[in-house]
């Protein structure tokens, strides 16, 4: 790789940087942050751990951050920070490998990669899935290395296939299958063969078909994206249509003599096709609820990169020419409402949260306090729905506060989708149950959370005055210390 290529896919990365935002310990990163916290400190999180480390303990990628901090010595912020950068590298470099597989013309192969990196949190479907997060996710690496994978079947080379895929099978194992069923349409579709994908796929991701209980059930509902029937209608214009797309550029791609182009258009077409299928038999029967946690369209972020890719290299190859002021027509608007996206999802947090950045959300602030002024083993109750109250911006307690927490109503049963069999979803729902109402709590209901859980501290808003200790307040929120 030239220098030249480094230092653009330095500033493509930066860019996305500043158009996507970052944002450490937001949405699923309230999993993993405290699953690599918890390794560097295991006093830490001692009740309530069974939240994130069931999950992150499938994934190999907390052990690498934590390794790493370990053997730099840096702030752990600074850390998070270097990984999700790099990610997002790695990501681009993956796209311009296979770019150069797909394009024979450099302004080509340089508007796809342009394009990924202007669309990477571009929502897939109905799935609640980014084409990459805005935080430090093991979905990120599982992609490149699939794409990288993609790129080394393409050129015959499958030893190399196969190491990747069972790099991205260590950090991700769910989004490894989707690749792995992808590599296989890929191949046939390449000696011009079409079958289904090998039912055995599915076999690592341990199928049973026990009925779960009733709180494994309450707690998949509250991922509407598990079922295809309450998705809205242009979630569904959002599984067909880049697969129309797709149909179309590989015939332009016979026309123009690409190859490559063609050969994964044509297999990305069953391929998606297939999982709508498995969609169909598994997110919809009640039944079958428990199959519903694989959920298979997720498998549409490998159609949703080729989609990118290809559609980028052709607007590149046919407008760009000598006129490279005309891609800033294209990327410059879709960076733009890519931008606007970020500020309404994150509006109370900056766009890109530095290390040690002065912090201006209250509900930040608090938790900022709580890790540097309370015990290690101190217990916290706060509004189970607190994820969803005005500026709290999804931003994680366990990741920023360092404390244990009982459970949420909102981030924490989607750790418990994933383990219908484990008995984690009957102790979701019995801490969810003994929080209800908590807009009138009593001293007598916290005292009750303590006697059960052993919670000795409580996070609440401004409303009211139950009589105790609260060292900490802002507008927003006081930190109370139970008797």
């Amino acid at each position: 790789m030239k220098v030249r290529d480094v230092v653009c896919l330095v500033l493509l990365t930066a860019a996305s940087l500043v158009v996507h935002g970052y944002h450490p310990t937001a949405e699923d990163a309230a999993v993993y942050v405290p699953a690599v916290k918890s390794i560097l400190n295991p006093s830490l999180y001692p009740f309530g751990r069974e939240f994130f480390t069931a999950q992150a303990g499938v994934s190999l990628l907390p052990n690498l951050v934590a390794a790493s901090a370990r053997f730099s010595h840096l702030p752990l912020d600074w850390v998070f920070l270097f990984w999700h950068v790099l990610s997002i590298f790695l990501l681009l470099l993956a796209c311009l490998q296979l770019s150069r597989i797909l394009f024979v013309e450099e302004r080509a192969q340089w508007a796809g990669v342009t394009l990924m990196a202007a669309l990477l949190t571009l929502p897939i479907a109905g799935t609640a899935l980014y084409i990459a997060d805005q935080y430090l996710n093991p979905r990120t690496f599982a992609l490149f290395a699939g794409i990288f994978a993609t790129t080394a079947a393409m050129k015959k080379k499958y030893l190399h296939a196969g190491l990747w895929i069972c790099f991205a099978a260590t950090v991700h194992l769910l989004m490894a299958v989707f690749f792995v069923s992808w590599l296989f349409f890929l191949v046939v579709v390449s000696r011009s063969e079409l079958r289904p994908a090998p039912a055995s796929s599915w076999l690592p991701l341990g199928i049973s078909l026990k009925y779960p209980s009733a709180a494994y059930r309450e707690a998949a509902h509250t991922r509407t994206y598990f079922f295809l029937l309450q998705w809205q209608w242009y979630e569904w214009l959002g599984i067909f249509g880049p697969l129309a797309i797709l149909y179309g550029l590989s015939r332009l791609g016979r026309k123009q003599g690409l190859t490559s182009v063609e050969t994964l258009c044509r297999a990305s077409i069953p391929f998606g096709l297939f999982y709508f299928v498995v969609a169909l038999i598994v997110m919809i029967p009640d039944r079958l609820i428990a199959f519903a946690r694989f959920q298979p369209l997720r498998s549409l972020q490998i159609v949703y990169v080729l989609l990118i890719l290809i559609g980028g290299g052709f607007l590149g190859k046919w407008m760009l020419k000598d006129r490279p002021w005309l891609w800033l027509v294209v990327c410059l608007p879709l960076s733009a409402g890519m931008f606007y996206a970020s500020r309404q999802l994150f509006p109370a947090t900056p766009q890109i949260e530095w290390p040690g950045i002065t912090l201006k959300n209250d509900w930040m602030k608090t938790f900022a306090w709580i890790k540097a002024n309370t015990p290690t083993d101190a217990i916290f109750a706060l509004n189970p729905e607190h994820l969803r109250m005005p500026g709290e911006d999804y931003q994680g307690f366990r990741g920023l506060a360092e404390r244990s927490m009982v459970a949420d109503a909102v981030r924490d049963p989607g750790v418990v989708t994933y383990f219908p069999y484990s008995g984690i979803a009957e102790h979701w729902k019995e801490q969810v149950n003994a929080q209800q109402g908590w807009s009138k709590f009593q001293l007598a209901d916290f005292e009750r959370l303590r006697a059960k859980y052993g919670v000795s501290w409580v996070v609440l808003d401004q409303k009211g005055d139950l009589g105790l200790d609260c060292p900490y307040a802002n507008a927003t929120l006081r930190v109370c210390r139970l008797p």
